[in-house]
């Protein structure tokens, strides 16, 4: 015998109920078969509501009975032909106008007792299965109706009733062994007491109906519609990549149902599984799809088979030096708690038995609060105890698989994967049986940590990364398009899909969850919001997207001053902007520390050399051990660029203006020619080496006149750089009657910086040094008598996107 059970969606309009027939007719004609019906989709809650709304005393309840007679009859007339109506319209009726003079009555009474809404939730079923038997028999098939409150005997625990599987299993083996029809058709999730009262058996009733027949009479299968095709490994309304599980075991989807997985529930399950009857989860509207098989065991190489979580919980941590050593604690906190019949979702106990902490549901905490408080006065009168430590506003994530105990790590690559994600955990328990690794953690970051687990476990050979992007002028947009025009390497080659989330430039911002096409951006960004920093920072945050990395392309200070909030909230933060890390020293401190401790990435390459392997290097030479004696550098490509270009017959303003028209210095010319830039980087350098030195502490060999870099305005600039050409010239001339080349250099040495304009002799590295690039020399432990030397293109757009390209690529690695 084969039983099946069709859900509140599969049969949730006629359409879907002669869907039902046709999948019936794909079964063996020769079987015989037990169908298990819900209530029409929604009408058990059209139920309850039109209780409720009864014992309030309020006769809207009237106008739900009317829309519950209403969906029905409209179900009657599109399933059956005119002259097979008035049968079914009359039984309808019957159950209809009893519905409605109990209604009646505790509406005239005032009260709706547990006893009365089971009795007014049945209804229900009883009228879907009548329904659903009489069209069977339009069909062609053996079909007959038996009501389920005849066959399973409860207690009298309304709402949630406990089955009397003895007399139940006698009735319903008896029955089926008298039954002639081929299909039998049952209202699911009904039942009776002894006492013939109507009772109702909880959340999933109607699949625990059908396991319990299934039970009763040794079915081969246990085959539950529904209007999904079988369990995912995440819920898909949260995690968009989750898929279906082919197989799964018996004790796994118990995990799974129980830490939230809606599609079956755990009572379902535990009459089928203690007779090994396989259940097939089907969907009624798709049922070509394979589904998910429960059965004994399943064969798969994943270590993890689902992940799940559960909202709206709280946790209760009971503690105190009182505790130690002194038995009952913990049996009088849960009695305290079962008093109130308050659920236990999780608990963990600390080795020392300072405290426990368990988990319950948001809606029992000030319950709990006050039977636990009430239990402990004396205690907490006393000082042994703390009063009871209450936290919401949490939720449960879990990972469940019968194969984590034989696979090393998982609870490492679980746990490593939340915080490199910047999701705290406040509480962990595993069971002894190792399948299910339970974690607690902030409700607002359940969407994150269920797509970086999912990622994680499933999705290896993609990983999802979230840029929000600052500054989309040269180098922005050069960047944007590396990005575009990378994609297909990067998921290819690098298992990475790169997607930006966010724009802002000194006008507008725009964010997009779901990403921001790449071909029409501009368009797109200046539809978007008024740039406002702060706003801009909380809805990035508030976001909450998984392996997020923020991208400064500006040069602003304010951008600057915003990078530590992302840090905390565990945002990589990738920047060509130099002055965060050349700001005080405390707030470059500051980002390195909040960067280690929220497991963010702190990346800041092109502060210095562009697209240039300077820091990376220095990092490495530190890191393996080498201690920097000096360096020596020409760091700023536009300065090597105008001094390369400075020849005679050639003016000082016209190098200078060419720099600017190539893009090679900033829009204020004097930031470059000035050094503060140059200073800026050797500032980085020699904290990357490991000195804590600030700005005012490097020296300044200044080439230019006071008057050009007091003058008021950009022109002025120009026309100050006319006025003293010949002091240009002059320092031209010496350098070259020496047989020497200009170059701004840098230099740190013994604790100490300075940056300034120098002439290098030809036997010098960087006499040769062309163009706009730049050049650092490291003279360190291990490179005493050869410097170690970096050498390339230091300034332009391209150049420099590439590099903030690098760093997001080594961010999204890490």
């Amino acid at each position: 015998m084969q039983v099946l059970k069709f859900g509140g969606t599969s049969v949730g309009s006629a359409k879907a109920i002669e869907q039902v027939c046709h999948i019936l007719k794909q079964y063996k004609p020769a079987g015989r078969y037990a169908i298990i019906v819900s209530a029409l989709g929604g009408v058990t809650d059209k139920l309850i509501r039109c209780g409720q709304l009864a014992g309030q005393g309020q006769e809207d309840y009237k106008n739900v009975l009317l829309e519950i007679e209403t969906r029905h009859l409209d179900a009657i007339r599109e399933l059956f032909p005119i002259t097979a109506q008035s049968g079914q319209i009359s039984q309808l009726k019957k159950k209809l106008n009893a519905l409605e003079n109990l209604c009646d009555g505790i509406f005239q009474v005032g009260e709706l007792s547990p006893r009365s809404l089971d009795k007014i939730m049945s209804y229900g079923e009883l009228m879907s299965c009548v329904i659903v038997a009489e069209k069977l028999k339009q069909k062609g098939f053996s079909a007959a109706c038996k009501d389920s409150r005849e066959l399973i005997v409860t207690d009298n625990n309304f709402g949630h009733a406990t089955v009397n599987f003895i007399a139940t299993n006698h009735n319903i083996a008896q029955f089926f062994a008298q039954q002639p029809a081929d299909y039998v058709v049952l209202p699911g999730f009904v039942a009776a007491s002894n006492e013939g009262e109507t009772t109702t058996l909880g959340r999933g009733g109607s699949d625990y109906t059908a396991a319990i027949v299934a039970a009763a009479v040794h079915a081969s299968v246990l085959d539950i519609w529904t209007d999904v095709s079988g369990m995912m490994t995440a819920d898909p309304r949260i995690v968009s990549q989750a898929i279906p599980i082919s197989h799964i075991s018996y004790e796994e989807a118990m995990e799974l149902s129980h830490f939230g997985a809606k599609v079956i529930y755990p009572p379902t399950i535990q009459p089928v599984m203690d007779k090994r009857i396989p259940i097939w989860i089907k969907n009624t509207f798709a049922p070509e799809d394979h589904g998910t098989l429960i059965q004994d065991s399943a064969d798969r190489s994943f270590p993890v088979t689902g992940i799940s979580g559960i909202q709206h919980i709280a946790l209760l941590t009971l503690e105190g030096s009182g505790m130690v050593g002194i038995p009952g604690f913990s049996k009088r906190l849960f009695e305290s708690l079962l008093q109130e019949r308050i659920n236990v979702i999780l608990i963990t106990q600390s080795s020392s038995e300072h405290s426990i902490t368990v988990g319950i549901h948001e809606t029992d905490m000030l319950k709990a609060k006050t039977a636990v408080d009430s239990e402990f006065a004396q205690e907490i009168h006393d000082k042994r105890i703390e009063p009871l430590l209450v936290e919401k506003d949490l939720c449960i994530v879990a990972v469940v698989g019968d194969k984590m105990k034989n696979h090393h790590g998982t609870s490492g690559k679980l746990f490593g994967t939340l915080g490199r994600n910047g999701v705290n955990v406040r509480a962990i328990a595993q069971g002894s049986t190792e399948k299910n690794i339970s974690a607690v953690i902030n409700k607002a970051d359940l969407k994150k940590a269920l797509n970086v687990m999912h990622e994680t476990f499933f999705e290896t050979p993609l990983k999802q990364v979230n840029l929000f992007i600052a500054g989309v002028g040269n180098v922005g947009s050069k960047l944007l398009e590396q990005l575009q025009q990378q994609q297909n390497y990067l998921q290819n080659e690098l298992g990475l899909q790169i997607r930006v989330t966010g724009l802002a430039n000194s006008k507008y911002t725009l964010l997009s969850e779901s990403g921001i096409g790449l071909n029409n951006w501009r368009q797109q960004l200046e539809q978007g919001n008024e740039m406002n920093i702060p706003a801009f920072v909380a809805q990035i945050k508030a976001m909450n997207l998984r392996n997020s990395v923020f991208v400064d392309n500006t040069a602003s200070s304010e951008v600057a001053a915003v990078y530590h909030e992302f840090l905390q909230h565990g945002i990589s933060v990738v920047t060509c902007n130099k002055i965060a890390c050349s700001s005080d020293y405390s707030y470059y401190r500051q980002l390195k520390d909040l960067a280690r401790r929220f497991n963010a990435s702190f990346l800041f390459e092109t502060n210095v050399g562009a697209g240039l392997p300077v820091i990376n290097t220095l990092n490495d030479l530190i890191r393996s051990g080498d201690k920097v004696h000096s360096i020596e550098a020409v760091l700023s490509g536009s300065l090597n660029f105008v001094f390369n270009h400075f020849v005679n017959g050639t003016s000082f303003r016209e190098v200078v203006k060419a720099a600017q028209d190539e893009g090679y210095t900033e829009p204020d010319p004097r930031i470059d020619l000035s050094g503060k830039d140059v200073m800026r980087k050797i500032l980085i350098l020699a904290r990357e080496s490991g000195a804590a030195i600030e700005m005012d502490e490097i020296t300044n060999y200044s080439f230019l006149p006071d008057a050009c870099l007091d003058a008021a305005s950009v022109p002025d600039f120009y026309d100050q750089l006319d006025v003293h050409a010949q002091h240009f010239q002059e320092l031209r001339s010496a350098a070259a009657a020496d047989g020497k080349r200009l170059k701004f250099v840098a230099r740190y040495e013994d604790g100490k910086a300075s940056v300034g304009l120098q002439s290098v002799a030809p036997d010098h590295p960087f006499y040769k040094l062309e163009g706009k690039d730049n050049i650092v020399l490291y003279t360190t432990s291990r490179y005493q008598e050869q410097p170690l030397i970096v050498k390339g293109a230091g300034a332009g757009a391209d150049v420099t996107a590439s590099g903030i390209f690098a760093d997001i690529i080594r961010s999204a690695r890490l």
